[in-house]
């Protein structure tokens, strides 16, 4: 069946596109190359990825490895509470400083502006450097401007990202703790731990950190390698056939908004390796890569599209990818939050969505065990994106965040794993059940959806 894009957004849908005319879908070898031209960043060979899911037991997994690191421990978090959780990373950070480890911390200025000045002081007396992304009397006209990403790097061999935030909420078990949130991390290593620490790097170099040796990265504000470097990626040679203005036209967009230089450093995956490719979207660099390699994902699918995110008001455009997968016959399943959601007003624009999601047959279910923060994405069961970024404006445009593109079956069923247990404790939606919502609840739900770009 042919899919319903209008002509008018063929540009739009580039990506997307190209990944539909692939034969075997993201299974397809030439997809690796696909969104290695869409990003320019490297693929990486690692050790198998470990997925965590509950957080108790993932922050016990990170705190053994601050324990374990002799080098460098660099921590990067949207939230960090000065609560119970809060204190026990505090104390394995400075058990680390007394190690003689050079640890670093960056937080977001507003996601932690309620942690308490004696909880930094408790950091920096014992030797760990801490900093504040984007103070507001530092930077008032990018107030807006966010430090999304949630990584810890223990030696630049071990790294950990996902959604989850340093807060006993975060931190407790689903399992155990009525008030636990539901949230996924991952654990990488090898030369991706390299690459994500010089992501950490961008953002200690905007927040006025010292430098740290060894590593190169894009400096915030000038778009330039530090060190001063250039940086040339040859774009891998597809099996279909882009024409010239596009391919430099991608090419000189891939130049101007990746300045890392970590190719030298990759452990490069080979075809029948398992890959891992760095999506770190921030204002100003990244973001339509980020953007382009999701609508690769989307037009890729094949067998089955199911998606978990706790804030999901996406663009128009978005949404005609998902329903064009569902009318193809994909499998397209969404997890979003119940009434336990943390911030309604975007639940409701997830709502104003719905009646045309189900029209075309995408399965909504909506997740009651708990407060529901993760943000992963599993395409037939071989393609997941697991990370910070949320499928809403903000994500899309204001913030930085941090993903990792796993190619690899086994992480892919270990997710897929992980979506239907959570689809046990879930309430689906029928479209019968939601034509009969109250009028004040449609009222609302259109309300929200039409003010998403401002969400």
């Amino acid at each position: 069946m042919t899919d319903p894009l209008p002509p008018r957004e063929v540009r739009t849908y580039r990506a997307w596109g190209a990944a539909r005319h692939l034969a075997g879908g993201v299974r397809d070898p030439a997809f690796r190359e696909l969104v290695q031209h869409i990003d320019g960043g490297p693929l990486h060979r690692c050790p198998p990825v470990v997925l965590l899911v509950d957080g108790a037991e993932a922050f016990r997994v990170m705190m053994q490895a601050i324990d374990a690191a002799r080098e460098e421990v660099l921590l990067e978090t949207y939230i960090l509470r000065d609560d119970t959780l809060g204190t026990s990373v505090q104390q394995a950070l400075v058990r680390a400083a007394a190690r003689g480890v050079r640890v670093c911390v960056l937080a977001d200025a507003v996601g932690s502006i309620g942690t308490d000045d004696d909880f930094w002081r408790g950091l920096t007396d014992h030797g760990v450097t801490v900093r504040l992304f984007h103070r507001v009397w530092q930077h008032p006209l990018e107030m807006l401007r966010r430090d999304h990403r949630k990584l810890l790097l223990c030696d630049r061999a071990l790294a950990f990202t996902g959604g989850m935030n340093v807060g006993t909420e975060y931190g407790s078990s689903i399992l155990h703790h009525e008030g636990a949130w539901r949230d996924t991390f991952v654990q990488v290593e090898g030369s991706v731990a390299r690459e994500l620490a010089a992501v950490f790097a961008e953002g200690w170099d905007r927040a006025r950190g010292p430098a740290l040796p060894g590593l190169e990265y894009v400096s915030w504000g000038e778009l330039d390698t530090m060190p001063s470097l250039q940086l040339r990626v040859r774009a891998p040679a597809l099996p279909f056939a882009l024409p010239q203005a596009v391919q430099r036209q991608l090419g000189r967009r891939r130049d101007r908004r990746r300045g890392r230089l970590v190719r030298r450093v990759i452990e490069t995956a080979a075809p029948e390796d398992r890959a891992v490719l760095v999506l770190d979207p921030r204002p100003g660099r990244g973001q339509r890569e980020m953007l382009g390699v999701i609508a690769a994902l989307l037009g890729g699918a094949r067998e089955r599209l199911w998606i978990t995110t706790p804030y999901f008001a996406p663009p128009t455009r978005a949404l005609s990818l998902l329903t064009a997968a569902a009318r193809r016959g994909v499998d397209v399943r969404l997890l979003l939050p119940s009434a336990r959601t943390d911030v309604p007003i975007v639940r409701h624009a997830a709502h104003g969505a719905y009646a045309t999601l189900l029209a075309a047959g995408v399965r909504v279910f909506e997740y009651e065990r708990a407060t529901l923060h993760a943000k992963t994405m599993v395409v037939d069961g071989h393609a997941s994106l697991i990370g910070s970024s949320n499928l809403d404006f903000r994500s899309f445009w204001l913030n930085a965040e941090c993903n990792v593109l796993v190619l690899d079956a086994a992480c892919g069923t270990a997710v897929e794993d992980t979506f239907q247990q959570d689809l046990t404790t879930s309430r689906e939606i029928t479209a019968a059940a939601w034509r009969e919502r109250t009028m004040p609840h449609r009222l609302f739900d259109a309300l929200a959806r039409g003010m998403r770009w401002a969400l």
